[in-house]
């Protein structure tokens, strides 16, 4: 039978007509010595097989998955070599030591035999890149002995660029069982065999590179759309079990207070665990991962001295810190029972998804203080709405020959709209209507101001024109930049059903009266600078005669401002209309239809503005 080196024995023409000079020595040159020339190597090459290494051939290159790989070399080596046990031994690189990936005839826990390069006859093969065939097995003293039947083994080792990754190993329970010829055909299978078994560990690395490479893109677009922190841990956990096999998986998250990292989420054999206590920055391999900021892959925690120990099942462990823009935010760790159990391809796996969990950790701490931060600002605004409302009068004044409504509608938070209905002596009312530039809570404390202002000097019963100066020399001794706010303010003399007016830059109030073809509505062209603008501001006061059935209607623009789904306004023409055409038989009836109008006008399309509404109806 040939050897597989007598295979390449061929002289190469070039070479051999090349002209004389130097000896050369070159890689791969397997032309025959006059030694081997000379020696009749008695080979004899039977025809059946011939035809096992066709065959050999063909199972090796028609297929790419090892474990079908070395099912088919099994069966095959039975038809020319007549075994009883058979296994495939393949090298770790990582712990130097012999797997058996395949076997027939081994008992079941021989599987998880770890054999050292050296040690025992395949052990010894592996080590020494060459055959071992041993007659008899007991006059040997590597032997490793793991079956007592068994009397005869054969080692072939599986070599690649001069390098063992694996052993080919037989075994018989009869003397002297394999021959030379037996060794030089399975010498010839192994060299074939283990370019193929390299090939479909490489196709099989690769492969398993691009699913975690997928599996890895899949995790990253799902974390980044959780926002809720423990759910987000939670689901870190169960995505991460795709990709590295773990039973015990902890996070724990840097707290800037107390200066340690605690335990936010865990798990233990697929069941959440609470893990009390911390750990400090540098102290076991957990703080030594973030103190270094690089992952940390103990193989053994018994032999580790940074380990501290917090279960005693836990073999091996790999801890990766979760850094983002230079700062570590936790650690990520994974424990198993296993020594050994974790590689340099998990360490690089956790390495490149820790960015990506950062990233969402970072994101959803940001969305957890946001959504506090709302909700503390919701129950603030709430409690503010209920001052302001308070702040409004809670009646109307009664009065003989005038009778008052109001209403004050806010839009979603609290506004700058003030209205308010102020004693003014015997017979007497004063009537103040504004909105303060702005939204919220400035423009909701600025209102506040101004209505203590107005209250104080109420005191002195001035005059519209009066009232409004002195209100704007008061807000100049407080100014405020960009802030301002807008009134009217009138009084009703009930005796003389006289109202006298000043604006200061309001919305124009609206006159109603009776007319044979029904009501009319005019504007009352009052004007004025906002208070708190411009320093020494004068303010026109107009007096206005009433009649029965008159009515006077204050308004803020969210009235005359809403809008509907189209982006249209409401607008003074339609609110004329409304006043114009409606049986209107008190002022609680005007405030009512006003805001049925702009309510089935606006159709849902949610209020921006605050709207305010008082009427004054004579009697």
């Amino acid at each position: 039978m040939p050897r597989a080196d007598d295979r390449r024995s061929t002289p190469d023409k070039e070479l051999a007509n090349a002209p004389e000079g130097p000896a050369l020595e070159f890689e791969g040159d397997y032309r025959p010595t006059e030694e081997s020339v000379s020696v009749d190597p008695q080979i004899r090459v039977d025809p059946p097989h011939v035809d096992f290494l066709y065959r050999i051939a063909d199972a090796l290159n028609t297929t790419l998955d090892l474990q079908t790989l070395m099912l088919r070399v099994a069966d095959l080596v039975r038809a020319v070599v007549d075994y009883r046990i058979f296994a495939i031994l393949l090298v770790n690189d990582r712990s130097q030591e012999l797997w058996m990936r395949f076997q027939v005839g081994h008992a079941p826990e021989l599987e998880r035999l770890r054999i050292k390069i050296g040690k025992g006859i395949v052990g010894q093969a592996a080590a020494e890149r060459r055959s071992i065939r041993v007659d008899d097995v007991s006059k040997v003293e590597n032997y490793i002995h793991t079956n007592p039947e068994v009397q005869s083994e054969l080692a072939i080792p599986l070599v690649v660029k001069n390098k063992s990754i694996g052993v080919l190993d037989l075994e018989s329970v009869q003397l002297a069982a394999f021959t030379e010829d037996h060794q030089r055909l399975l010498e010839l299978v192994a060299s074939r065999m283990a370019v193929a078994i390299e090939n479909a560990r490489l196709y099989t690395r690769v492969s398993r590179q691009a699913q975690t490479l997928t599996v890895l893109n899949e995790i990253s677009r799902e974390l980044t759309s959780i926002l809720d922190l423990d759910g987000l841990l939670e689901r870190i956990g169960t995505l991460l079990k795709r990709i590295v096999d773990f039973q015990m998986f902890t996070i724990l998250l840097w707290n800037e207070r107390t200066q340690q990292f605690e335990h936010r989420f865990s798990t233990r054999f697929g069941e959440r665990i609470q893990r009390r206590g911390s750990s400090p920055l540098g102290v076991g391999i957990i703080g030594t991962a973030a103190k270094e900021r690089l992952p940390v892959l103990a193989p053994d925690v018994r032999k580790d001295p940074r380990y501290i120990m917090a279960n005693a099942e836990v073999r091996s462990e790999l801890a990766v810190p979760l850094i983002y823009k230079g700062n570590v935010l936790g650690v990520l760790d994974v424990e198993h029972t296993r020594v050994n159990y974790y590689n340099e391809d998990h360490q690089r796996t956790l390495t490149t998804l820790a960015g990506q969990i950062a990233i969402s950790i970072t994101n959803a701490r940001l969305y957890e203080r946001i959504f506090e931060e709302e909700q503390r600002m919701e129950r603030e605004l709430a409690m503010a709405r209920e001052v302001q409302t308070r702040l409004m009068p809670p009646s109307p004044p009664i009065m003989e020959n005038a009778e008052f409504a109001a209403r004050f509608l806010p839009a979603r938070s609290i506004g700058g709209d003030i209205y308010d209905f102020v004693p003014y002596g015997q017979g007497r009312v004063a009537i103040a209507v504004g909105d303060v530039s702005g939204k919220a809570a400035p423009a909701a404390l600025y209102a506040a101001l101004v209505s203590g202002i107005l209250r104080s000097l109420a005191a002195q019963q001035l005059t519209p024109a009066e009232m409004l100066r002195s209100l704007n020399d008061q807000l100049q001794e407080r100014r405020l930049d960009s802030q301002y706010v807008t009134m009217l303010f009138a009084i009703w003399n009930d005796e003389s059903r006289t109202l006298q007016i000043s604006n200061a830059g309001s919305v124009q109030p609206l006159f109603v009266t009776a007319g044979s073809n029904g009501a009319n509505v005019k504007t009352i062209k009052a004007e004025g600078f906002p208070l708190g603008l411009f320093p020494d501001a004068e303010y026109e006061e107009f007096t206005i005669s009433t009649q029965p059935g008159d009515m006077i209607v204050f308004f803020s623009d969210g009235i005359v401002d809403a809008e509907n789904s189209a982006q249209d306004m409401f607008g003074t023409e339609r609110l004329n209309e409304t006043l114009a055409s409606y049986s209107i038989n008190s002022a609680a009836d005007a405030v009512e239809a006003v805001l049925k109008a702009v309510d089935v006008f606006q159709d849902g399309t949610e209020h921006f503005d605050d709207e305010t509404l008082v009427v004054l109806r004579v009697r």
